[in-house]
């Protein structure tokens, strides 16, 4: 039976480094590149369409950065392994991934024997020791799932102002749409917020997306 390769996903904004781990990558059998991004909204957009098996991310990318494409993609894709990547070595950084819900954190000084290692080891889901491996363990107080991520805990209205805020409408658009004042809508979004565990507007979009509820 033939062994399917390891399909990876890379997002970092330095083409150079994009262009080297894909030459790189191509030269090792257990992992095929499946796509590539260079900001945080390009990333959620691809890996939704190619659903890899473990997603290596820059923490530090324009636009929207790492961290809240991990929370994003997180949420969408539980099982998926997120890598964040990254040059700093810098404690608030690591607390950030591991809030996000990054499987791991890895610093760009690893050799690509090392990552291609890494790699396997967190799609097969075996212990790991590298030194370029940053633990993510540390005492870091993580946020409870919250009781309404499938949307059932929403209102009626809540879910008819979801779905306009899913369509890009601003506050005072929603508020001329169903005929509510601007600070009733506010109200309602952070509400929708609170029950999603989302922090922006984009996340609950993404969210109400992946969950089919307005398909």
């Amino acid at each position: 039976m033939e062994i399917q390769p390891i399909r990876v996903f890379i997002a970092d904004d330095h083409p150079l480094l994009r262009i080297g781990l894909r030459l790189a990558f191509e030269g090792i059998e257990t992992i095929a590149i499946v796509g590539e991004s260079d900001n945080g909204f390009e990333t959620i957009e691809k890996i939704q369409k190619t659903v890899p098996d473990v997603a290596l991310i820059d923490i530090d990318m324009p636009g929207l950065s790492g961290i809240p494409a991990i929370r994003v993609l997180r949420k969408a894709f539980p099982a998926m392994k997120l890598l964040a990547l990254s040059t700093y070595n810098d404690t608030n950084y690591i607390k950030d991934a591991m809030k996000a819900g990054a499987d791991g954190y890895v610093l760009k000084t690893i050799d690509i024997d090392g990552l291609a290692g890494l790699i396997a080891a967190f799609h097969a889901g075996r212990p790991i020791v590298s030194p370029y491996l940053v633990n993510l363990s540390a005492d870091v107080e993580t946020e409870p799932p919250a009781p309404g991520r499938d949307l059932d805990s929403l209102t009626h209205r809540e879910k008819q102002i979801l779905k306009l805020v899913s369509e890009g409408k601003n506050n005072k658009e929603i508020s001329d749409a169903l005929y509510l004042s601007v600070q009733t809508v506010k109200t309602h979004v952070k509400n929708i917020f609170k029950k999603l565990n989302v922090s922006s507007r984009f996340e609950a979009a993404i969210l109400a997306r992946e969950s089919g509820l307005f398909a």
